[in-house]
């Protein structure tokens, strides 16, 4: 049996057991590594099989061999968009919806969607077609991680605009990992195989460093062992014990801190590695009353509190004069057993006479596992 028919057949047992869509996920750490190819090829399976399965949305990034793979396999028609006077072509969701298939290719899971579609990202219309009923086998890189982008950022220096929580990927039932050495993935692009030439020279001075490539394959291999271990499962003793000692995590976030979403991103990381819940909690005081906050402020802590549910996590607003005793009393009520804090600036006097937030939880957050963020002016520091 090929390869490929025995992880067409993997897939196809978990399809037959679910009434709700199921998810499989290609992770690639670059460009170029083999994610749709691979799609493409898992679905020429799927079809010999008998399977009725179509492509939602391809990108071929204008490279022949995976051109080739789309011929002979349905693609539902994309919807044309108007958007700043161009006309861009989207994934047209009701469509594959109604066109209702076993199974759906969907590829760029992190693109933004023009607006007036349904949802703003992509990721959020393949829940939809999960909702529905349909399987789907998608594919994204590590970089898009949302948890992951300060990393990547800090690490290869180039920006990072769009991002999949990581709350997508744990609801994945097969993650693949498309593993290529950085040096294969080097000749393929000075061949011109995953960008045009003239466009070469530049990817090579940038994003595809050798130094980067390690980087980033590291992360998408540590990204799907961890995959695995949470999916793995786990005898109820074991799970029971793990429970106790490690208890669920609790990220605190003020009303309006400028290191919010990196936070965020460092619980949404240490959660996935507890194999654990978490929680994000924040204090409204009574000069933060919804009829008393500064609006700006507001703004800020509604978009941090979407953000953090967006990754997965729970939100918890407590209302107190003081903040330290509201959020150690909570955790104390609420199996958490470790508590994640940024890194306060407080004036000296402060400090010295523990009036500083980090000064006070240090001291009455005695019964937990307490985790400092450090941050400096220019960025997140490793």
């Amino acid at each position: 049996m090929t390869e490929e028919r025995r992880r067409a057949e993997d897939f196809l047992e978990l399809v037959e057991r679910s009434k709700r869509g199921r998810l499989k996920i290609y992770l690639g750490f670059a460009a170029g590594v083999g994610k749709t190819y691979r799609m493409l090829e898992e679905a020429h399976a799927l079809r010999k099989r008998g399977v009725d399965v179509v492509l939602g949305f391809i990108e071929t990034h204008n490279r022949a061999d995976t051109a080739a793979l789309v011929e002979n396999l349905e693609y539902v028609p994309c919807k044309a968009v108007d958007y700043r006077g161009l006309t861009v072509e989207e994934m047209d969701l009701d469509a594959v919806i109604a066109r209702a298939p076993q199974i759906a290719l969907v590829d760029e899971i992190a693109h933004t969607n023009a607006p007036g579609l349904r949802n703003r990202k992509r990721y959020q219309d393949v829940l939809d077609i999960l909702d529905a009923g349909i399987n789907v086998i998608c594919a994204f890189n590590v970089q898009h991680l949302e948890s992951l982008k300060d990393i990547v950022e800090r690490t290869t220096g180039v920006t990072i605009r769009e991002t999949v929580p990581d709350s997508f990927l744990k609801q994945a039932d097969q993650v693949v990992n498309l593993d290529l050495a950085a040096e294969d993935l080097l000749e393929r692009l000075q061949a011109g195989k995953i960008y045009d030439r003239d466009k070469v020279e530049w990817a090579l001075g940038h994003f595809f460093r050798n130094e980067n490539l390690a980087a980033l394959r590291e992360l998408a291999l540590r990204e799907v062992a961890e995959s695995l271990d949470r999916t793995r499962p786990e005898p109820e003793s074991a799970s029971s014990e793990r429970s106790m000692t490690s208890g669920r995590l609790m990220v605190c976030i003020s009303s309006f801190s400028p290191r919010a979403a990196t936070l965020l991103r460092r619980g949404s990381r240490m959660a996935g590695r507890l194999n654990t819940d978490w929680i994000v909690a924040y204090v409204e005081t009574p000069e933060e009353a919804p009829n008393r906050i500064d609006a700006e402020a507001q703004r800020h802590l509604l978009a941090n509190i979407d953000k953090a549910r967006e990754l997965g996590a729970v939100v918890a607003r407590l209302q107190s004069n003081d903040p330290v005793k509201a959020l150690v009393h909570y955790a104390a009520n609420h199996g958490v057993g470790h508590i994640m804090i940024g890194r306060s600036h407080r004036t000296w006097w402060q400090q010295a006479f523990g009036r500083s937030f980090v000064g006070r939880m240090v001291k009455e957050a005695n019964d937990f596992d307490l985790h400092i963020v450090a941050f400096d002016d220019v960025g997140e520091r490793p």
